[in-house]
């Protein structure tokens, strides 16, 4: 986990080197899309219900990882954002066994904005959607239980909060935190129920932006 919080900064850091770079170019016309690129730090939760284990028996590890986003603007206040990554693999840990395997997870996710300082230097936003999460690779397997499976998939809510930071024309740096609620039945090969898994992530993350 401490590698993980060392990298994000590392991370931000060679973005805004980056920006100082681009800011030197003629300022642009700003248009009604923006593109940002983070570095993200994806912190489940890992909440599971009592059943065939103790409650929040399961826990998954932190990640960090690249996302990219496209926002649309229908106003000058208000926009959409899609915000997508590649699969993210997660070391999965049982209560008093340790690891018990890994899996990935795909969380594409859909948010409505609202704006409030869009012509400012410093633009903070709120933001309120939903998101679709793909299980793959699971690779579980539990002493005295055997091999576990996932549902393939998962639906829930999104709550985001950041702010843009222009930096200079059309580009700006970029702070942001989600709330994602992702969850999933474990199973064993023959279909029992083992937990219900919450992994509903915090996900904060820095990154630059482009408005055009």
């Amino acid at each position: 986990m401490k590698q993980g919080l060392i990298a994000v900064p590392v991370m931000a850091a060679a973005l805004i080197a980056a920006g100082a770079v681009q800011a030197q170019q003629q300022p642009q016309t700003e248009g009604n899309w923006l593109v940002r690129a983070r570095a993200i730090y994806i912190m489940p939760q890992g909440s599971s219900d009592p059943g065939l284990v103790p409650q929040d028996a399961v826990t998954l590890n932190n990640v960090v990882a690249p996302e990219v986003d496209i926002s649309y603007f229908f106003t000058k206040n208000i926009a959409a954002e899609l915000i997508a990554t590649y699969p993210q693999q997660h070391n999965v840990n049982l209560a008093g066994t340790g690891n018990i395997g890994t899996v990935k997870h795909l969380p594409p996710t859909l948010l409505l904005q609202y704006h409030f300082l869009p012509e400012g230097q410093f633009r903070p936003y709120l933001g309120a959607g939903f998101n679709y999460t793909k299980f793959s690779d699971v690779s579980l397997n539990a002493a005295g239980v055997g091999p576990l499976f996932l549902d393939s998939s998962s639906t829930g809510g999104a709550l985001q909060a950041g702010m843009d930071i222009k930096i200079s024309g059309n580009m700006y740096f970029n702070v942001d935190v989600k709330k994602i609620w992702i969850g999933t039945d474990v199973k064993t090969a023959a279909g029992v129920k083992v937990t219900h898994l919450n992994l509903n992530p915090w996900v904060p993350g820095v990154g630059l932006g482009w408005r055009f």
